[in-house]
C-alpha cells in the first residue's frame, strides 16, 4: 500500500463546509417527532428504536459527551452490571457481554465499548444528536399539551445570563421524552408550570426493586410527555440502582414502543 498521501485541503473550505453542512442539517432538526432529551443508555437505545421505526428522533445532550453515567462503570472501575434480558440488547449492537456464572441473570460489559455501540447504533438507525445543548423551556400550548423544548447553549447557560445574556430558540415535536437521569430535567420543568406535582427524586438504593419499578412505571406522565430511564426512579421516588443498567436500557426499548403506539393515534 505504501505511504498514503493526504489530499491537500485549504483552511477556508474546511471551515465553510463545516458551516454549510451545520445549517443544512440544523434546518431538519428544529421539527421532530420525538424529541429524547439525555443521551444515557436509555435514550440512547430508545433513539436507535424509533430510528429503526422511522420515526424522525432528536437527541438534546447538555454535555460534550454522549452516553451518561454509562461511560464509567461503577466507581470508576470501568466495569458495569447489566441484568438478563437486557444483555440481548447489547448484544444486538456487538458488545461482548459476560455471563457471570456465581449470579444468575448478571452479565458484566466494558462501559466505554457499551456506550460507543450504543452512540453508533443511534446514529445508523438516522437519530441525530444535538450536544453541549441544554433545555431550559417548554413548549405548551393547547391548556399545558407540551409540544417542543426550548434550547441554549451549555456553555452560555454555565456562564450565566448576568454575563452572557444568549436567548433560547425552539426546536418542536410532538413528544418529548425525558431520559435525564436524575435530574429529570423536563419533568421538573412541568412542575414549575404548574403542571405535574413535585418531583421528589430517587430513593435509597434498593438494585431489584428499582429495576422493576423503572420498567413498571416507564411510559407517559403527561400529555405528550414519556419518562424512561432512571428519569422514571426521580420522577415517582423509587429506589436507586447505582452501577446496573439492565433497566435503563430495557425502558429505553419499551418506551419507544409506547411512543410508536401514541404517534400511530395522533
Amino acid at each position: 500500500m505504501g505511504k498514503p498521501k493526504p489530499a491537500p485541503l485549504r483552511e477556508r473550505d474546511i471551515t465553510r463546509q463545516i458551516a454549510r453542512e451545520y445549517y443544512k442539517e440544523f434546518d431538519q432538526l428544529i421539527e421532530s417527532d420525538v424529541i429524547i432529551v439525555g443521551a444515557g443508555p436509555a435514550g440512547l437505545i430508545c433513539a436507535h428504536d424509533l430510528g429503526r421505526m422511522g420515526v424522525k428522533t432528536l437527541i438534546v445532550e447538555q454535555s460534550l459527551a454522549l452516553g451518561g453515567g454509562f461511560w464509567s462503570g461503577g466507581y470508576l472501575m470501568n466495569k458495569a452490571t447489566i441484568c438478563a434480558p437486557a444483555h440481548k440488547i447489547l448484544k444486538e449492537v456487538g458488545v461482548p457481554c459476560k455471563q457471570i456464572k456465581e449470579c444468575p441473570g448478571m452479565y458484566m460489559v466494558d462501559p466505554p465499548h457499551a456506550t460507543g455501540a450504543l452512540i453508533a447504533a443511534a446514529y445508523d438507525a438516522g437519530a441525530k444528536i444535538m450536544n453541549l445543548t441544554r433545555v431550559v423551556d417548554l413548549i405548551l400550548r393547547r391548556e399545558g399539551v407540551l409540544e417542543g423544548v426550548v434550547v441554549n447553549s451549555t456553555t452560555a447557560e454555565m456562564a450565566g445570563h448576568d454575563i452572557i445574556h444568549v436567548d433560547p430558540i425552539a426546536l418542536e415535536s410532538k413528544i418529548v421524552v425525558d431520559a435525564t437521569g436524575h435530574d429529570a430535567v423536563v419533568v421538573n420543568l412541568l412542575h414549575k408550570r404548574g403542571l405535574y406535582q413535585q418531583v421528589p427524586g430517587n430513593g435509597a438504593m434498593w438494585v431489584s426493586r428499582s429495576e422493576e419499578e423503572v420498567m413498571d412505571r416507564t411510559g407517559e406522565v403527561s400529555p405528550n410527555c414519556f419518562v424512561i430511564g432512571l428519569a422514571v426512579a426521580a420522577v415517582f421516588g423509587t429506589p436507586r440502582m447505582g452501577p446496573a443498567f439492565g433497566s435503563m436500557l430495557l425502558s429505553g426499548r419499551y418506551g419507544a414502543e409506547l411512543i410508536q403506539k401514541k404517534l400511530r393515534h395522533k
